[in-house]
Order: structure tokens, then C-alpha cells, then sequence
């Protein structure tokens, strides 16, 4: 029965959860960013309060999901996320990885889907913010090494989208190809989740036994210029740097020998 009533408890509380989420993309888009736009006439500044202001609301949303009992987590390396223009490559097992990076990072920009900008949830914020939509096609890349230039710290999943359970998801290039263009060492995020959860393809709903554990682990930086050194043009560089990532969000860990 205590089982029970704990597996119902977090299947509520999982509910709770999105319901906030939803409801606080919404009132942040309609109430809050368009008093900001009035009261911050200076773009930039503009949008440093937009990402703090979502910086502050998804720490918020993470700690609402802890006091209800749906998951616990820890923080390794915080504080290599606190410097700025950083590129943040991470592997993505659940719905909620750019929650945790971006409650971390004083200052994050994101490549995000363009369907984010048309959900009334989301409109809000990820414009306010200010973040790198990724159907910007030939300009993405170009966009993504200014954000980091102009000391954003950008966060992107190589994968592209959540990991399966049942088979890896292959690496794209487009991470490697910002990194080895803009000549910009990698900030490695390697997140869990224990139990699984919130993967991809799976329903909110159906809750763990027990309460996730999420583990955010900041590593150290991979230099870039091992890559640039001993590759013959940018697109063999991206290939063998796309090739060392896969390996490396896999569990290898490896070290640069290009």
C-alpha cells in the first residue's frame, strides 16, 4: 500500500509539475517580457533580464519537482558553468535536461526547435531570451559561434533530440562544425537519469518506481585546437571531432590525439 500511494503521489506531483511549467511559460510571455520590453529600452540589457528571468523560473520549476517528492538530483563541476562564452555540449536522456542547464548558467542561450516560438507555453520566453532557432540553415552555424563570441553561453545537444532506450542516437555534425569554425574549446556536460524517465517517446505519466536521480557533471573542457592542428580543412576536422564526441558521451572519456 505506502508503494502505491507513493507511485500515485508522483504520478500527481509529475502532473503538477507540467501544469506549472505550462502555466508559468504563459504568464512570463503575457504579463512579464512585454513589461520588460516597456521598462528596458536597451536590447541588450533587455535580453540579460529575459535569460536571467528564465535562469531564475527553471531553477524554480527544478525545485518545485524536489519538494514534490518526483526526483532528487546533484551537481558536479558547478563551477566551470560560472565563466562566460561557453560552448555546453551535452548528451540528452530526458524532456528536462535544458531545464537543469539552463537554471545553472547566468547568461544561457540555446539552439532551440522553431516550434518553440509558435507554442503559446514557450513563445515567450525563448524569444524574450533571445535564443538561436535551428532552421536558420546556412546562418545557423555563423549564429551560434556570434552568441558565443559575444559572451553567451550556448548550449547545444548533438544528438539532436532525447536518447531511446533501446539504441544510441547518433551524433550530428552541426556541434562539431560551431566548435572547429569558431575555434571554441567544449565545455562536456554528461547528464543520467536513474530510473530512466521522460525519454523519448515515453508519456509523462508513466512515472519510475522510484523518485529519478538526475546527475549533472560538468567536465573539463576539451581544447580544440588538437582537432584543428591535425585535420586537413574544417570538414575532416568536424568529422574526427564529431567521431571523439560520440565516444566521449558514450562513457569513453578519451583525450584528443588527432
Amino acid at each position: 500500500m505506502p508503494e502505491r500511494l507513493d507511485h500515485a503521489w508522483r504520478v500527481f506531483g509529475t502532473g503538477i509539475s507540467f501544469l506549472a511549467f505550462g502555466v508559468g511559460g504563459l504568464l512570463l510571455g503575457m504579463l512579464v517580457f512585454p513589461a520588460i520590453n516597456l521598462l528596458v529600452r536597451d536590447p541588450v540589457r533587455r535580453r540579460r533580464w529575459a535569460r536571467r528571468l528564465v535562469q531564475v523560473s527553471f531553477a524554480s520549476h527544478i525545485e518545485l519537482m524536489r519538494v514534490l517528492g518526483v526526483l532528487t538530483y546533484e551537481v558536479r563541476g558547478r563551477e566551470r558553468l560560472q565563466r562566460e562564452g561557453l560552448l555546453i555540449l551535452a548528451n540528452h536522456p530526458t524532456l528536462i535536461d535544458v531545464v537543469f542547464l539552463v537554471s545553472l548558467l547566468p547568461s544561457a542561450d540555446c539552439v532551440v526547435k522553431s516550434a518553440l516560438a509558435r507554442n503559446p507555453c514557450t513563445r515567450g520566453p525563448v524569444r524574450a531570451a533571445g535564443y538561436v532557432f535551428n532552421d536558420d540553415g546556412a546562418g545557423l552555424v555563423d549564429d551560434c559561434i556570434r552568441a558565443v563570441h559575444n559572451k553567451g553561453n550556448l548550449v547545444i545537444f548533438p544528438e539532436g533530440t532525447r536518447t531511446r532506450r533501446d539504441e544510441p542516437t547518433p551524433l550530428q555534425r552541426g556541434a562539431a562544425n560551431i566548435a572547429v569554425r569558431g575555434g571554441l574549446d567544449i565545455t562536456p556536460v554528461r547528464l543520467s537519469c536513474e530510473p530512466m524517465t521522460l525519454g523519448k517517446g515515453e508519456k509523462w505519466y508513466r512515472v519510475p518506481a522510484r523518485r529519478f536521480h538526475v546527475v549533472v557533471d560538468v567536465q573539463e573542457d576539451i581544447e580544440i585546437a588538437p582537432f584543428l592542428n591535425g585535420a586537413q580543412g574544417e570538414a575532416l576536422a568536424a568529422r574526427q571531432l564529431t567521431d571523439y564526441l560520440t565516444v566521449y558521451f558514450r562513457g569513453g572519456g578519451l583525450r584528443a590525439t588527432t
